[in-house]
């Protein structure tokens, strides 16, 4: 399947993107395709052909609450969360 029209920003699979008044990225030096993201967040996360997680145009329909909780089941932390201002949400 091509993921490739499914991106939030086809020029950044992996963000960063803004999603609400969060900036999500995620780190693909750090990220090893456990999936997890994916498993909790379907709709905003997904592996693309390299194993590594893209954020998806359905992302901006995902509560912030189960974005949240994608970061934080990555086992490497490679999902930021970041507010407008650049305070980060997550991690911390």
């Amino acid at each position: 399947m091509n993921m490739n029209k499914n991106l939030k920003d086809k020029n950044r699979p992996s963000g960063p993107v803004r999603v609400g008044n969060l900036i999500i990225e995620v780190d693909r030096d750090l990220c090893i395709g456990a999936g997890t993201c994916s498993a909790i967040a379907p709709l905003a996360f997904a592996l693309d052909n390299d194993g590594k997680s893209i954020i998806l145009e359905t992302v901006d329909g995902v509560q912030t609450d189960l974005l949240l909780e994608a970061a934080r089941s990555c086992p490497v932390i490679a999902i930021i969360m970041k507010k407008e201002n650049g305070e980060k949400v997550f991690p911390r």
